[in-house]
C-alpha cells in the first residue's frame, strides 16, 4: 500500500497539478513521504555540540534522514562563553537554533534526553525535557553519540550545591547573575564591611583555558567598568585562582610563564597554587587548610562523563569514556553503525584532547565517512591552540609559530570571527565587541 501511494504521487500532481495541491497539502506531502521513507538510512545524532552540530551539518542529506536528539536546540559556541559572564558579549550572539539547519520534517528534532540504548534492537529509549512523563522509543540505521561531558569535581564536597560551572548558557547568565547580585548587594545599608568585602570576592577553580579567560573578563570587567559604576567599592574586588599544577598545561612553557607572570602583576588578581577540599556557601578550604571567603566559585577542573555514557554497557577508559576504533565506531558495537566523537569518546591507542577543535574534525571526518561509505582511518593534525589573559593580551601556539601580547590578541579574535557558524554571528559579535569599547558592559540585571 505504502509503494502504490508514493509511486502516485507524480500521476496525481501532474493530472491535477494545482488544483489537487491547494485542495490537499497536507495528503501530498505525507504520499511524497512515505514513497521516499525508505530510500534513506535513519541517522540518529545525540547532542548539538561541536562535534555533533558538525555531523548535522556536514552529512549528505539525500541518503539520510537526519534525526536530532538533544536537552538544548541550539549550537553554542564555547570559546567565547566566557565573554558573556560578564556583558563582553551578549548570549545570542553565540548560539546558533538547530532548527535553522532545515530538517526534512519538524519531528525530526526531539528537545530531549537519551535514556537507554538499546543494540541489538537498534532503539533509544527518550525522554522530553519540557515533560518528565513524556518518553518514548527512537528506532535508528545509524547512532552518533556526541553527548560531551559534564565538569568534574573530583567529590569535593559542596561544589555541586555551592559552585557555578562554565559550560552551557545556562551556566554564563547564572555566574552574570550572581556577580551583578553581589555588587548590588556590597553597597545595599544593613550589610557590614566585612561581608562587602567578602560579596566581592571571586575564587576560581582550576586553571586550564576556560578559568583562565573567565578570569581575564572579570579582570577586564572590574578594570574597565566597576570602577566607573563601583568606584568606592573596586578596591573590595579580588579574585583567586586556584591550580595545583602549572596554569595552561597544554601550552608552550614560555607562554605559560607570561602568562602567569602577567597574571600575579595585577592588583588584587591571586594566583594559588594547591587544591580544593571543600566548598561551602561563603567560603572554600583549600588542602593546607586555608580558609577563602568569597561571594562566588566558579569550577572548571577537567571533566567527568554525562549518566547517559556511564549507564551505557560498552569498553570505557579509566576516565569514562567510551572507547572507539580509529573509525570512531564504538569498540563492542558488533553491527559497526554506533559511532561516538567529542568528550564522550576516546579513540583506542591514539588519545586526544577534549576540545572543539578535535570534535569539530572528528564531526565532519564523520559525516563525509557516512555520506561516501568509506573506511579510512580518522587522522587528526592539531592546528594550534588560543587563550585570552585578559588586558587585551592573548597566546597563540600554533606549529612552529608562538605569540603573546596585544599581536595575539587581535589573532583570537580575528580567528574566533572567522570561526563563528553564521554571518549573523559574525555581525552581531563585532557590534557587540565595539558596544563594550565605546559604552562599557551592560550591567542590566534580568
Amino acid at each position: 500500500m505504502q509503494a502504490i501511494i508514493g509511486s502516485s504521487v507524480p500521476v496525481l500532481c501532474s493530472k491535477w497539478s494545482k488544483h489537487f495541491q491547494k485542495a490537499c497539502p497536507a495528503l501530498v506531502q505525507l504520499c511524497r513521504h512515505m514513497g521516499t521513507k525508505s530510500e534513506r538510512k535513519r541517522l540518529v545524532i545525540l547532542g548539538t555540540g561541536w562535534g555533533s552540530y558538525s555531523v548535522l551539518k556536514s552529512i549528505d542529506k539525500t541518503k539520510f534522514d537526519v534525526i536530532v536528539v538533544s536537552p538544548r536546540n541550539h549550537f553554542l559556541f564555547t570559546p567565547l562563553l566566557c565573554s558573556t559572564t560578564v556583558g563582553t558579549l551578549e548570549f545570542r550572539s553565540i548560539i546558533e537554533p538547530v532548527r535553522e539547519t532545515r530538517f526534512r520534517h519538524s519531528d525530526h528534532f526531539h528537545l530531549a534526553y537519551a535514556r537507554g540504548l538499546n543494540i541489538g534492537e537498534k532503539t533509544l529509549d527518550c525522554q522530553s525535557t519540557i515533560r518528565d512523563d513524556v518518553t518514548f522509543k527512537l528506532p535508528y540505521d545509524k547512532l552518533v553519540i556526541g553527548v560531551g561531558a559534564l565538569s568534574n569535581t573530583f567529590g569535593v564536597p559542596g561544589v555541586e550545591e555551592h559552585a557555578c560551572f562554565l559550560k552551557e548558557l545556562s551556566d554564563a547568565r547564572r555566574i552574570r547573575d550572581k556577580i551583578l547580585s553581589n555588587f548590588e548587594l556590597s553597597v545595599s545599608p544593613g550589610i557590614t564591611e566585612e561581608e562587602s568585602r567578602r560579596l566581592l570576592q571571586t575564587v576560581i577553580v582550576g586553571g586550564g583555558p576556560t578559568g583562565v579567560e573567565f578570569g581575564a573578563e572579570l579582570y577586564d570587567f572590574v578594570k574597565e567598568d566597576v570602577t566607573k559604576l563601583y568606584p568606592k567599592m573596586s578596591e573590595n574586588v579580588h579574585v583567586t585562582l586556584v591550580e595545583s599544577n602549572t596554569i595552561l598545561g597544554n601550552f608552550d612553557q614560555r607562554l605559560q610563564a607570561y602568562a602567569e607572570k602577567k597574571i600575579r602583576a595585577r592588583k588584587r588578581f591571586h594566583l594559588v597554587k594547591s587544591s580544593v577540599s571543600a566548598v561551602n556557601s561563603n567560603h572554600v578550604v583549600l588542602k593546607d587548610g586555608t580558609v577563602l571567603p568569597c561571594g562566588l566559585v566558579v569550577w572548571s577542573t577537567g571533566l567527568a562523563p554525562r549518566p547517559f555514557t556511564k549507564k551505557l554497557d560498552m569498553p570505557k577508559n579509566d576516565a569514562g569514556q567510551l572507547l572507539t576504533d580509529n573509525r570512531l565506531c564504538v569498540v563492542g558495537d558488533p553491527s559497526g553503525d554506533v559511532f561516538a566523537i567529542g568528550d564522550c569518546a576516546d579513540i583506542e591507542g591514539f588519545n586526544l584532547p577534549c576540545t572543539a577543535h578535535v570534535a569539530e574534525r572528528q564531526g565532519r571526518f564523520l559525516a563525509n565517512q557516512l555520506s561516501k561509505n568509506t573506511d579510512e582511518p580518522f587522522v587528526y593534525k592539531s592546528l594550534g591552540m588560543m587563550a585570552y589573559i585578559g588586558g587585551y593580551s592573548a597566546l597563540t601556539e600554533v606549529p612552529k609559530v608562538k605569540l603573546r601580547g596585544f599581536h595575539s590578541w587581535l589573532l583570537w579574535r580575528s580567528a574566533y570571527l572567522t570561526r563563528l557558524g553564521s554571518w549573523r554571528l559574525r555581525m552581531q559579535v563585532p557590534i557587540d565587541w565595539l558596544k563594550t569599547l565605546l559604552y562599557g558592559r551592560d550591567v542590566s540585571k534580568f
